[in-house]
């Protein structure tokens, strides 16, 4: 049996197969081209280098693929990365697809389950018809979706996951403030990402669809709550108004991609667990696979600073 990516060290020599996550084409300082490709099965993910592609493979590969990949392990700038001798398309048909996708902690049933506990904690009639009613409509996608394609909750079920642990935060913290309204709160949180179901290409291989680059998740998600809401002839309640203003301000500050600022305390509460949830994910992520008493590589997403594993217990 092959190995997988998690079981690979410097030196291996041997053969794997993988999901193609990403392909990019290059051309080296001295012309001859290369591909730079990161693979992945359900362990984790692994950069690699395909160098002097001829012409008849350099076209051959493209994200979504099930590879059979021929090659060696080598450390590169502190990272593994995979070097390609060979590599060949394998027929999904004669491949259980789940050993490719990374899952979380939580089963598809028990994130099922909670989410639907919590639906039925919102007390206000409008919240809770809006919710519900689009929540039913996209429960497929929302259950396989990943919340990103990279930094955080990037797996099957991803997107389900960050929101039932915000939903957990959030009751958590609507008892500690009283000023807030656990009904708004909750609708936001379940309703302030479900754009990516429409702006993410899809839950096995994601990249962004030309109406996620055109319009962003944060639009797309407004305009889905307010067709919804006159659906409902509920576009005129204040309601309405406010799960619209959660959405549209759930990303903080104009420079995140908010078109306006949180102007509600369940807006301003919103940004900050969604924030929390979703570093607190990708500071796991990373220290992950680190060595007790070492650091993690810089992370961007997190102003580009390393993490120390500690040693204590």
């Amino acid at each position: 049996m092959n190995k997988r990516i998690e079981d690979l060290e410097d030196g291996f020599r041997g053969t794997i197969t993988v999901l193609l996550l990403q392909v990019n084409k290059g051309v080296t300082a001295k012309g001859a081209p290369y591909l730079s490709l990161q693979f992945q099965d359900k362990t984790g993910r692994m950069d690699a280098k395909y160098w002097n592609v001829n012409e008849a493979l350099l076209h051959a590969f493209a994200p979504g693929m099930i590879v059979n990949v021929q090659g060696d392990v080598l450390c590169h700038q502190k990272q593994l990365q995979f070097r390609v001798n060979k590599m060949e398309v394998v027929d999904k048909n004669e491949i259980d697809i789940n050993e490719f996708v990374k899952s979380g902690s939580i089963s598809k049933e028990e994130l099922k389950q909670r989410l639907y506990e919590r639906i039925s904690e919102i007390k206000n009639q409008t919240i809770y018809k809006i919710v519900l009613e689009v929540v039913n409509d996209y429960e497929k996608d929302f259950f396989d979706y990943p919340a990103a394609t990279k930094n955080h909750h990037d797996f099957s079920g991803g997107l389900a996951t960050h929101v039932v642990g915000m939903l957990d935060l959030a009751d958590h913290l609507c008892k500690q403030y009283p000023l807030l309204n656990k009904d708004v709160l909750f609708g936001g949180v379940i309703l302030h990402d479900l754009g990516k179901l429409i702006e993410l290409s899809g839950a096995l291989v994601s990249e962004y669809t030309v109406q996620g680059k055109l319009l962003g998740h944060i639009s797309i998600m407004q305009a889905i709550v307010y067709e919804k809401a006159k659906e409902l002839h509920l576009e005129k309640e204040e309601e309405t108004m406010l799960l619209r203003h959660m959405i549209l301000s759930h990303h903080g500050q104009y420079e995140y991609g908010s078109p306006v600022l949180p102007m509600l305390p369940e807006a301003e509460m919103l940004y900050l667990i969604d924030n929390i949830d979703a570093r607190m994910n990708t500071i796991e992520k990373a220290l992950s696979g680190v060595q007790e008493g070492e650091f993690t590589p810089r992370i961007f997403a997190l102003e580009n600073r390393s993490f120390y594993k500690q040693k204590i217990k």
